[in-house]
C-alpha cells in the first residue's frame, strides 16, 4: 500500500491510496462513518422554555450541534467504570444555558451554552437555535457524551466521507482536431488546451468527477477521448465536522479496523 497526501487543513483531507480494493475503502469508509467516536449531546433537562419551539424540538436542535471531542479524557458510557445511567466526569460534560430577551426579539445560538470543560464546547458559537420575543426565557442544563455514528448521525464526526477510483484520461492527439468541446463542457477543467494550442492537455485529473461528458460530446466516431480508472487506486476525501481533527479520525478508524480483524482471525482459529 502507499499513500500520498494531497490536500489537508484543519478539517479537510484528501489523499490517494494505492494497492488496495475497494473493499477496503469502503470499510475504512464506513467505519469513519459509524465506529468513530464523538461528543454530542445527549440529554437535555429543561428548566424553563417559554419560547415557541417545544422542549423536544429545543432539544433536538441542540443535539446536531458538533461538540469539540477529547478521546483521551472521557469515555464511552458503556465502557466507563462508573456503570452509571447518569454518568459521571469521564463519561458525560455538562453544558448550561439561560437566556433572556429583555427588549428586543432575541436569538439564541450554540455560544450561549456555557461548557463545565472549555474542551467540550460547541465547534461554532454561530449556529442558531431559536428566536426568542421580548419576555421569554430559556433555562436547561445539557449533558454531551461520547458515541458513534452507526446509533444515530449526532455521533457522525465527518460532514463528508467518500472515496472514488483515481481516474485515466488518455487522448487520441492523432485524430483529435481541437474543436473545444470537450473543454467547453468539463464541469471541473480538467481538459484544457496545452501552452502550445496544438493539443489538449489534462490538469486537476483528481477533480475529474467520471461523467464521461467528454467522450459523449466529443463530435468523432468512436471518440478521441477515453476516460477509464484504476481499480487499485483511490481518492479518499474527508471533511470533518470540527469535533476531531481528520487525522485522529483516520487513525482512529485504523484502529477499529485493525481489532476488528484481529477479532475476526481470532475467531477462526477457534
Amino acid at each position: 500500500m502507499e499513500i500520498r497526501l494531497v490536500d489537508k487543513n484543519d478539517v479537510f483531507m484528501r489523499f490517494v491510496v494505492e494497492g488496495v480494493d475497494v473493499s477496503f475503502m469502503n470499510a475504512l469508509r464506513r467505519i469513519v462513518l459509524a465506529e468513530v467516536p464523538c461528543m454530542a449531546i445527549d440529554e437535555v433537562v429543561i428548566i424553563e422554555n417559554s419560547s415557541l419551539l417545544h422542549d423536544e424540538i429545543l432539544a433536538h436542535r441542540m443535539g446536531l450541534i458538533p461538540i469539540k471531542t477529547d478521546l483521551d479524557t472521557y469515555n464511552l458510557p458503556e465502557e466507563c467504570t462508573c456503570k452509571s445511567e447518569l454518568g459521571c466526569n469521564l463519561c458525560r460534560a455538562a453544558l448550561t444555558m439561560e437566556v433572556e430577551a429583555s427588549d428586543g426579539i432575541k436569538t439564541v445560538y450554540s455560544g450561549d451554552l456555557k461548557p463545565e470543560n472549555p474542551d467540550i464546547a460547541p465547534v461554532s458559537d454561530r449556529i442558531p437555535l431559536v428566536k426568542l420575543a421580548p419576555g421569554q426565557k430559556i433555562k436547561l442544563e445539557a449533558y454531551a457524551r461520547l458515541g458513534k455514528g452507526k446509533a444515530h448521525a449526532k455521533w457522525q464526526p465527518v460532514s463528508m466521507c467518500i472515496h472514488k477510483y483515481l481516474p485515466r484520461i488518455k487522448v487520441d492527439e492523432s485524430r483529435c482536431d481541437l474543436c473545444g468541446e470537450c473543454v467547453r463542457i468539463c464541469p471541473k477543467k480538467v481538459l484544457v488546451p496545452a501552452d502550445d494550442k496544438k493539443k489538449l492537455k489534462v490538469q486537476n485529473l483528481i477533480e475529474c468527477t467520471l461523467c464521461q461528458d467528454c467522450v459523449d460530446i466529443c463530435p468523432l466516431d468512436p471518440s478521441a477521448i477515453e476516460v477509464n480508472w484504476d481499480e487499485g487506486t483511490f481518492i479518499f476525501s474527508m471533511e470533518s465536522t470540527g469535533a476531531l481533527p481528520v487525522e485522529r479520525i483516520i487513525f482512529e478508524a485504523l484502529n477499529v479496523l485493525d481489532k476488528k480483524v484481529d477479532g475476526f482471525l481470532k475467531e477462526l482459529k477457534k
